[in-house]
């Protein structure tokens, strides 16, 4: 596998599809290596490794979407903002799924409607910067794009483009899908026993308190029934716990690209969801080429910047046969913007007859620098976006189908606001990502409640 051509004669085309036509195209975001050949015998081997999900799999979250789309189930997407290959570990995975478990209980129980959980997990290791350098004491290195690229250490050799960490990319998502699937299968999910999912930090918040009280209710419902019916319910033992990432670094992605038997077409392998960013969503673009011709479910991120007429063609490209479920439509305008925004991309896709599925990112448009230089978001901001982006669905006759979250069950201080009232003083306490702010678990608790009011006024 060759290096990514830098520029194209920007002419998109409905051609003949391969893995490989995306290489015709300018890929945006991606690293350089400074040895091909190492490169190329990494990807080589990647190719020929057992991939991290399945065909039928990533066609049951179709199917799910399809009906999210519809109004007949929420999906709520959420996770780190970029994974760490050091935090692949049991406690890491646990606290994470059980924030992703209680949020998802909350929605479920609050809007009577099944939930989709989608996490940003297991293969959330690339992430888009804004400059390609960052300088410091005046020294300057290649900027940190993500675990599976390079380290976040100011060091020469941590910041190089090391193919290999593709390798451990693969395989800390194989272990972690391997560890999730397991806790599914072996009763973590039971919902008989949601007070399995607490997380011991968080057990004096306002915010646990609310949850507590839900539980209570819920088992309480559950034991009347199963007496009613004198048996078990055991169809609320289990749950679908689906990954999502980045489709960004997009020789890694074409190395899990494959057909599958009794199937048409290319899957990506690596995933169930993949998105394209808002960085690298041109029309003519590489990002778009590669997405175009795989048979995932796919998302794409919306900013200001994306004009209606550029939002047609786009979609029409990506979903040309207008399939319900294939296309996510992730918008992140920032909650100043998404009044003036958000309307008329509706509306063009109702213009358009487009079947697409509505998510609100209301993390994205919303990040600002802290006084004391520390990137942040406020938790007032986050809700802020919410509540208009459900307000201009329902005005608009549309379908707010998703939510997009970053979020993390470790006990940190990266966005500012919420219950606990975190200040700008209190970033440095417990600020622990390399690139985007979080929301911890009482920020994220209280996202869930306003969704599902939310959702309790669309039923």
């Amino acid at each position: 596998m060759s290096a990514p051509k830098t520029e194209s004669d920007s002419t998109h085309s409905q051609s003949t599809w391969s893995p490989e036509t995306w290489r015709e195209k300018i890929a945006k975001q991606q690293p350089v290596y400074d040895s091909p050949a190492e490169l190329n015998d990494v990807l080589t081997r990647l190719a020929k490794l057992p991939p991290l999900v399945t065909s039928w799999e990533i066609e049951n979250l179709k199917r799910s979407l399809a009906a999210a789309g519809e109004g007949k189930c929420f999906v709520l997407q959420g996770g780190d903002c970029s994974e760490d290959l050091d935090e692949c570990s049991t406690e890491s995975v646990v606290r994470n799924l059980k924030v992703l478990m209680q949020m998802s209980l909350v929605l479920m129980y609050r809007s009577m409607k099944p939930v989709v959980r989608l996490g940003r997990i297991a293969g959330q290791y690339a992430k888009p910067r804004s400059k390609e350098t960052e300088t410091r004491d005046g020294v300057t290195l290649p900027v940190y794009r993500g675990d599976i690229i390079n380290r976040s250490g100011f060091t020469e050799s941590e910041r190089r483009p090391n193919p290999e960490l593709l390798l451990r990319g693969y395989e800390r998502s194989a272990l972690t899908l391997n560890f999730i699937r397991a806790l599914c299968a072996g009763g973590f999910a039971d919902l008989h026993h949601p007070e399995n999912w607490d997380l011991g930090y968080a057990s004096t918040s306002k915010e646990a308190s609310r949850y507590r009280d839900l539980v209570q209710s819920i088992g309480d419902a559950l034991r009347f029934m199963e007496t009613v019916a004198d048996a078990s319910i055991s169809q609320l033992e289990r749950v679908d716990i689906f990954t999502s990432h980045e489709g960004l670094h997009l020789t890694y992605e074409q190395s899990q690209t494959r057909p599958v038997p009794r199937r048409d077409g290319w899957y990506n392998l690596s995933t169930h969801f993949p998105w394209i960013g808002d960085r690298t969503r041109d029309l003519d673009g590489a990002h778009i080429e590669y997405f175009r011709g795989i048979q995932n479910p796919i998302g794409l991120k919306v900013g200001p910047s994306m004009t209606a007429d550029e939002l047609k063609s786009v979609v029409d490209c990506l979903n040309p046969k207008n399939e319900p479920g294939r296309l996510m439509l992730i918008h992140r305008f920032g909650s100043e913007k998404i009044a003036d925004c958000l309307p008329q991309l509706i509306q063009a896709m109702q213009q358009n007859g487009s079947n697409v599925v509505w998510c609100s990112d209301p993390m994205h448009g919303n990040t600002f620098s802290a006084e004391n230089g520390i990137k942040t978001r406020h938790v007032r901001q986050i809700e802020n976006e919410l509540l208009s982006a459900f307000e201009i669905h329902r005005s608009e006759g549309s379908v707010l189908a998703a939510a997009h979250l970053e979020l993390t069950g470790d006990n940190v201080t990266e966005c500012v606001g919420g219950a606990r009232g975190l200040k700008e003083e209190d970033l440095k306490k417990a600020y622990k990502s390399q690139v985007d702010p979080r929301l911890n678990y009482e920020q994220a608790m209280e996202i869930s409640f306003l969704i599902a009011e939310q959702l309790q006024q669309n039923s």
